[in-house]
């Protein structure tokens, strides 16, 4: 997996149908523990709602977590729909919190199910969606007189983390990994392959 996509900032939205309404909370998370404190805030913080639905997808190299909570809602019309929302979007590192205000009158398992739905998508939209590449680290070396070409071309692929002048030039470089191997084969070409590449571990 090089390229996912994630949320950019934390979203809020609210939306009201026969009386009852839900409001609902996004948030970008780096792992299951984050968002599980995160779930745990929004309960606090509506404490008074009658349920507070939840749903997050974790996808890193070393954690894969995926969970939804009805808190008390029909089994599978509002967790699993909020779930739904984020694995249609593809979206990972996220986590959705949706509190629900009981106004009287019942929705049926359709109507709960398309209020999660919308709710929990509605606040995915406004927190933005945010488009991640996986990137590697190199360290190139070369002689001084190609500095500025070799410059144009990293900008073209990544950017320099950190530069290094002494008897030669010393980049040290992020790129797109899905573009690594086509970074190379033009860093050949433009030093006639006298640039020396080492991978940061």
């Amino acid at each position: 997996m090089t390229t996912h996509k994630t949320l950019k900032a934390p979203g809020e939205a609210k939306k009201e149908l026969k009386s009852s309404v839900f409001i609902g909370h996004a948030y970008p998370v780096k792992n299951e523990d984050e968002a599980k404190d995160l779930i745990r805030q929004v309960k606090e913080q509506h404490s008074d709602a009658n349920h507070n639905v939840s749903a997050y997808l974790i996808k890193s190299s070393n954690d894969l977590a995926m969970r939804y909570d009805d808190d008390g809602e029909p089994a599978g019309s509002s967790g699993k729909p909020i779930f739904k929302v984020l694995e249609l979007k593809d979206i990972h590192n996220a986590v959705v919190v949706v509190s629900r205000y009981f106004g009287g009158t019942k929705l049926g398992f359709g109507g709960l199910a398309r209020a999660y739905r919308e709710t929990a998508a509605a606040a995915i939209e406004d927190a933005g969606i945010l488009e991640v590449h996986e990137t590697v680290s190199i360290t190139v070396r070369f002689e001084y007189p190609q500095t500025q070409n070799i410059k144009n071309l990293i900008q073209d692929y990544g950017n320099i983390i950190s530069e290094g002048y002494s008897d030669e030039v010393k980049f040290t470089i992020e790129i797109n990994k899905e573009k690594e191997n086509e970074f190379i084969e033009k860093l050949d070409d433009l030093t006639k392959n006298n640039a020396k590449i080492e991978y940061q571990s």
